[in-house]
C-alpha cells in the first residue's frame, strides 16, 4: 500500500510516496519496507526505538517529536490516533463489513460478551469475541494481554474475521481503550453501558476522567447505532441526552423504561426472573413488541442477572427469537472467576475476582439473597495496588460482612502463587488489619494460598457456603480447592475438575 493511502495530508508533505509493506508500533517486529509508529507509552517511549526500527528496515516513521535518525519522519499531534487511523485504512475498514457490538461497564463486560456470544452461536451464527479473556474466532484463539487490543492488532483481527466469514462480533471496550484510541474507527451497530462505579482512578488521574473516557463509547455513537443504557445509574442515564445514537433504556429497579425484570429469585445462587418488554422498540427493521418471558440462569450471582439483561436486549435488537435466548442463557454456565459456582456438593463454593467496590457489592448482595447455614470467606489481599484501593475495598467488605453476620475472615498473602508485580506490600497488609480491627472483625492472615485453603475448609460444614475472593492472588484457588476435596474423597468433583483443567487465568 502506498504511503499516500495511509496519510490524510500526504499532498502537503514534501516526501516520496513510498510503498509500505506493513505498519508496526513495536520496533522488534519491524521488517524491511515497514512504517514505524513511535508511541509514547506508560512504560517507555517509542521514540527511543526509531533508530532500531530504521536499522531493521523501516522506511518511514510516524513521530510526535522529531528524532535525530536518518529516516523520513511524519510529525503528528497524537501517534496513537495516527496508528488507529492508518491501521483502519491498511486493513480496508473491516468493522464496516461486520456486525459489531461494543460492551462497556465497570463490571461484567466479559460475562455479558460471553452470554451474547453463546446466544449468537446457538442461533447458528459464526462469531468472534474480543475481550479480557481472549480474542477468539474460527480456529483462532489468542489469550488477551489487554481487554481491548491495540488499534493495529484490533484491526488485524477484524480483517481476519472478515476473511473467515464471521457474522457477529462481540467486543469488550475498556476505559483504557477509549482513552488511548484503541477502538477508534470501529463501526458499532450496537453499544451498551451496563453499570458504572469507581475504578481505575490511578490510571486516569481522577474519577471525572474515568467517566469521560468510559462514556465516550456512548457519547460518540453514530445515529445508526443502538445505545443500550442501564438507567439505574445516574451517570449512564444522563448520556441519553448526550448521544446521537438510538437510546434503548432498561432498569432493574422500576418500570419506567423499555425493559425491566420482575420476581427475581436468587435463593439457590442461580438467578430466576421474568424479563419484561414494556414498550414497543424498533431498530434496524426489527420490531420488538411488549411481552414477558421467564429466564433461568446457570451462571451464578446477581451480577449474572444484570449481565444477562443487557445480553437479552442486544439479542432482541438483533432479531433473535426469545426461545433461543432462553435456551442459550440456561446453557451458559459463566465466565471463570466471575461469581462462579465452582462446587455444589454438601456445601457450595463461589469464586469471584472481587476487583473493586462495585464488584464486592454485587457479589455479596448475591450471598445475602442465597439460602445457606453459615458463610465462610477466604480473601486474597490484592498486592501492589496501593493503600487507598485496599482501604476502600476492605471497608466495603467489612460493612457487608457485618450485614451477613460473618464473624471471621481468612485472608492470604498468596506468596506461593503471585509474581513480583502482585506481592502484598507491608502497608497494604497493615491497612487490611487496621480496617478489620476497627470493626471488631476476627481475621487470620496466612502466608500461602495452599495453607489458607486447608484452614478455611477445616471450618466448613454441610449446607455452608465458601466464598473464594480476590484477584491475582486467588486465581489458583480452584486448583487448591480441588486438591483438598479430592484428598478427602468428596463426591461431585467432575465439574470442579473440568473448570480447573480448562482455566485460562
Amino acid at each position: 500500500m502506498k504511503l499516500s493511502q495511509l496519510v490524510d495530508n500526504f499532498n502537503e508533505l514534501e516526501m516520496e510516496d513510498l510503498e509500505i509493506k506493513n505498519i508496526r508500533y513495536n520496533s522488534n517486529d519491524v521488517e524491511p519496507g515497514d512504517l514505524f509508529v513511535a508511541i509514547k507509552g506508560y512504560v517507555t517511549d517509542g521514540h527511543k526505538y526509531v533508530k532500531n526500527a530504521y536499522e531493521s528496515g523501516a522506511v518511514v516513521a510516524i513521530v510526535e517529536d522529531y528524532v535525530e535518525v536518518d529516516i523520513p519522519q511524519i510529525q503528528v499531534e497524537n501517534s496513537r490516533i495516527a496508528l488507529a487511523d492508518m491501521s483502519h485504512k491498511y486493513f480496508g475498514e473491516p468493522s464496516t463489513k461486520l456486525n459489531m457490538v461494543g460492551i462497556t461497564a465497570t463490571n461484567g463486560k466479559t460475562t455479558t460478551s460471553f452470554m451474547l456470544d453463546t446466544i449468537y452461536r446457538l442461533d447458528g451464527y459464526r462469531t468472534g469475541i474480543i475481550g479480557t479473556v481472549y480474542t477468539k474466532y474460527a480456529d483462532v484463539m489468542v489469550p488477551s494481554i489487554l481487554t481491548t487490543p491495540e488499534s493495529y492488532d484490533l484491526q488485524r483481527y477484524l480483517y481476519d474475521m472478515v476473511g473467515n466469514n464471521i457474522e457477529k462480533v462481540t467486543m469488550e471496550v475498556s476505559s483504557s481503550a477509549q482513552e488511548l484510541y484503541r477502538n477508534k474507527n470501529i463501526d458499532f451497530d450496537i453499544v451498551t453501558f451496563n453499570n458504572f462505579s469507581r475504578e481505575h482512578i490511578d490510571q486516569h488521574g481522577s474519577f471525572e476522567n474515568y467517566y469521560k473516557f468510559k462514556s465516550r463509547l456512548i457519547r460518540e455513537a453514530q445515529e445508526k447505532t443502538a445505545c443500550v443504557l442501564n438507567m439505574d445509574f445516574e451517570e449512564i442515564e444522563r448520556l441519553a441526552k448526550e448521544t446521537k445514537g438510538k437510546v434503548v433504556a432498561y432498569s432493574l429497579e422500576n418500570s419506567n423504561y423499555d425493559f425491566t425484570i420482575k420476581d427475581l429469585d436468587l435463593s439457590t445462587g442461580f438467578g430466576k426472573y421474568r424479563f419484561e418488554i414494556l414498550k414497543e422498540v424498533n431498530f434496524n427493521g426489527v420490531k420488538i413488541a411488549p411481552d414477558s418471558f421467564e429466564v433461568e440462569l446457570s451462571a451464578s450471582g446477581f451480577s449474572s442477572v444484570m449481565n444477562s439483561v443487557a445480553a437479552i436486549i442486544v439479542a432482541l435488537l438483533e432479531g433473535i427469537d426469545k426461545e433461543i435466548i432462553i435456551k442459550a442463557l440456561k446453557l451458559f454456565t459463566g465466565v471463570e472467576r466471575r461469581c462462579e459456582m465452582i462446587y455444589d456438593g454438601d456445601f457450595k463454593v463461589l469464586d469471584d475476582h472481587f476487583a473493586n467496590v462495585r464488584n464486592i457489592d454485587v457479589t455479596l448482595d448475591t450471598l445475602k439473597q442465597m439460602s445457606y447455614k453459615d458463610l465462610h470467606v477466604l480473601y486474597a489481599i490484592r498486592g501492589s495496588r496501593g493503600v487507598e484501593l485496599n482501604r476502600e475495598t476492605s471497608e466495603r467488605m467489612v460493612e457487608w460482612f457485618e450485614d451477613l453476620h460473618l464473624t471471621k475472615v481468612f485472608a492470604t498473602l498468596s506468596k506461593d502463587v503471585v509474581g513480583k508485580k502482585d506481592i502484598v506490600l507491608d502497608e497494604e497488609l497493615e491497612v487490611f488489619k487496621e480496617i478489620m480491627s476497627a470493626h471488631n472483625m476476627e481475621y487470620e492472615i496466612i502466608d500461602t494460598l495452599a495453607d489458607a485453603m486447608k484452614s478455611v475448609l477445616g471450618e466448613i460444614n454441610e449446607g455452608d457456603v465458601l466464598l473464594l475472593a480476590g484477584c491475582q492472588g486467588m486465581d489458583k484457588g480452584a486448583g487448591f480447592l480441588y486438591d483438598e476435596l479430592l484428598a478427602v474423597g468428596k463426591p461431585n468433583l467432575d465439574i470442579l475438575k473440568d473448570k480447573v483443567e480448562n482455566r485460562i487465568c
